[in-house]
């Protein structure tokens, strides 16, 4: 890897902007990283890092101290999960490369501390990322991300990486790595991925303090950025988690209440088939609540907690049946300290996932909500059939 041939420079007014591709799991870039700083001895250095990611990189052991029960409460299932199989993915790769993972960050970050220079995390928070691929996904490219993202867990091959594989790495990062098969099925996922993270980039480093600006980026992002420099950016809107939409809402609340309507509308024709269609509402909802919580080998509890909750949680839009669940299954089947320290190998095969018990509580979560879903849609039908 030669010096110039990964590195692009930048005049934008009177700074100078100097862009370093990277692959985030090769030694060879962080090796570049620090000869290019030390070189240049830049006023700020800017890595493709957000807060969160900085502290998790400073103090790698702090996320396994996670409250998983908080984590519930707060409904960051999702996001949790999410992050899990991009951390495990990294130490996947690093591992088979013999190297540590963002290592070339690392390296941005001691080179500003060495050198004096300021360090500017320049990448926009990853929950905000991920937040705003799901709020604009419809629910079908919603239900069909988590089932390519429930397949793709199924990977106990540990391939070799071939030179030719760690070359195509300097052509994008690890969010985009980890999610490439789906960005062609998903449109909106690599737009959000790449596209917009690249104008956030961009107007970080052009703003950084200084008059030479040294960039450490993956390589996916050198040539967006470039462009975008000379572009003016809307930071509001791309930093901002776009609010759920009216429809959803609306839907969200006008289905119970039409449930609700429809039963008394039942009772009000005869006591039996006020019965019938109450049996069918909590029949459907809870037992395929339960059905999906078994399917993840949840405990017996968490499986009856899912088929009690489920018929009471699916008439309020701010209930969850799986947080209930997920609850019961981290008090019951408390995760271990092993569970914690196996994440990164065991979240990459079905086998690994039903045997810690981090992560089954984590699907848990996900899969009781889905069948409480699924049965508010069959009950619904039942409901309208059987009345008209």
């Amino acid at each position: 890897m030669t010096s110039e041939e990964h590195i692009t420079r930048v005049k934008y007014n009177e700074k100078e902007l100097i862009l370093i591709a990277t692959a985030h799991v090769s030694k060879a870039s962080a090796e570049l990283v620090k000869e290019v700083i030390d070189h240049e001895q830049p006023d700020s250095i800017c890595v493709e890092l957000d807060e969160d990611r900085y502290n998790n990189m400073k103090n790698p052991k702090a996320w396994s101290d996670t409250d998983l029960v908080q984590v519930i409460k707060d409904g960051k299932v999702g996001f949790m999960l999410a992050n899990l199989v991009l951390s495990s993915y990294q130490k996947k790769l690093a591992k088979q490369l013999d190297t540590n993972v963002g290592q070339e960050m690392a390296q941005g970050i001691q080179s500003a501390e060495e050198t004096g220079a300021t360090l500017v995390l320049a990448d926009r928070n990853i929950q905000t990322t991920f937040m705003r691929i799901w709020r604009k996904m419809n629910l079908k490219e919603k239900f069909d991300l988590l089932l390519n993202l429930f397949f793709a867990l199924d990977d106990d091959e540990q391939s070799e990486i071939t030179d030719e594989e760690i070359s195509k790495m300097l052509e994008k990062d690890m969010l985009e790595a980890a999610m490439e098969n789906m960005q062609e099925e998903f449109p909106k996922v690599g737009d959000i991925l790449l596209h917009e993270r690249d104008q956030y980039l961009a107007n970080k480093i052009k703003n950084a303090p200084g008059e030479k600006i040294v960039a450490v980026l993956g390589g996916a992002h050198v040539a967006g950025v470039t462009e975008e420099i000379f572009k003016e950016q809307d930071m509001e809107e791309i930093s901002n988690v776009p609010p759920a939409g009216k429809l959803g809402k609306v839907i969200g609340w006008g289905i119970p209440v039409a449930i609700v309507l429809l039963i008394a509308w039942g009772f009000l024709q005869n006591i039996d088939t006020g019965v019938e269609l109450v049996s069918s509402w909590v029949l459907w909802n809870g037992c395929l609540a339960a059905l999906f919580t078994a399917l993840m080998l949840g405990h017996p509890l968490s499986i009856l907690t899912a088929f009690v909750v489920a018929p009471i949680s699916s008439l309020n839009p701010m209930l969850a049946c799986g947080w209930f669940a997920g609850l019961m299954e981290a008090h019951v089947r408390k995760p271990k300290v092993e569970d914690v320290s196996n994440i990164s190998t065991d979240i990459f095969s079905l086998k690994g996932c039903f045997h810690n018990r981090f992560i089954r509580t984590l699907l848990i979560v996900i899969m009781a909500n889905l069948g409480s879903t699924l049965g508010t849609i069959i009950a619904g039908m039942d409901i309208i059939q059987t009345i008209f």
